[in-house]
């Protein structure tokens, strides 16, 4: 059996939740992993038929009116196969923010131009912000989806709301930094006082070792 990718362990996990068609499967992604694990549709559209040639996911078919689907449901080996991965540490973020790069060659475009892609940083995060507050609403008046899976869904929901915090902050303070560099961007001042507090913080130690520390104590 080929290594599977961590997408395919993505949509094991959705369907451990319930079975699903493939079109469920996309519109679910979109509702909910699409922000942290973002992945085209034709490309959901093909791994759960992986998955059932790997014994990992089961496909009936299903027939409402004159329209017939396919619903996949997860097997046993298919939850072996989720609780494997699931046990295992997996990568850390990798960022891909295009806006952030177009800030980052500023000096190639004029004042009015990086100002007006700060503002898109800030409008960024406040549409996701007001998608965040509805979904949340939703869930502190018990109405959310899948109400068992709450605990887990609000660790990365807050990871999440601090993350789009954090651009939003960002932006603002950004913002009032460029508006005092002058017209031209290659005689702006940096500001240094960001620099030198980073350069003063203590490395920080590794969780996993005081992780370990502690057990064995």
């Amino acid at each position: 059996m080929p290594p599977l990718t961590t997408t395919a362990h993505a949509l094991l996990g959705l369907l451990a939740v319930q079975p699903w068609t493939s079109y469920e499967l996309t519109k679910q992604m979109g509702r909910s992993l699409q922000h942290f694990w973002p992945r085209a549709e034709s490309k959901l559209y093909e791994e759960p038929k992986k998955l059932v040639a790997q014994g990992l996911a089961t496909a009936t078919t299903r027939t409402v009116g004159r329209r017939t689907s396919t619903v996949y449901a997860i097997t046993p080996a298919g939850r072996r196969a989720l609780r494997r991965w699931t046990a295992t540490p997996g990568a850390g973020p990798v960022l891909e923010f295009e806006l952030l790069l177009q800030v980052f060659f500023g000096d190639h475009g004029t004042k009015a131009d990086l100002l007006d892609n700060l503002d898109a940083c800030a409008e960024w995060a406040a549409e996701r912000t007001r998608t965040n507050i509805e979904v949340a609403r939703e869930y502190a008046t018990g109405t959310g989806p899948f109400p068992a899976r709450t605990a887990q869904s609000t660790l990365v929901a807050a990871f999440l709301t601090r993350h789009w915090d954090a651009v939003a902050d960002w932006a603002a303070w950004a913002r009032g930094v460029v508006e005092q560099w002058p017209d031209d961007l290659s005689a702006a001042t940096p500001p240094w006082e960001v620099i030198r507090e980073v350069a003063a913080r203590p490395l920080p130690p590794s969780p996993i070792g005081r992780i370990r520390s502690a057990e064995e104590a």
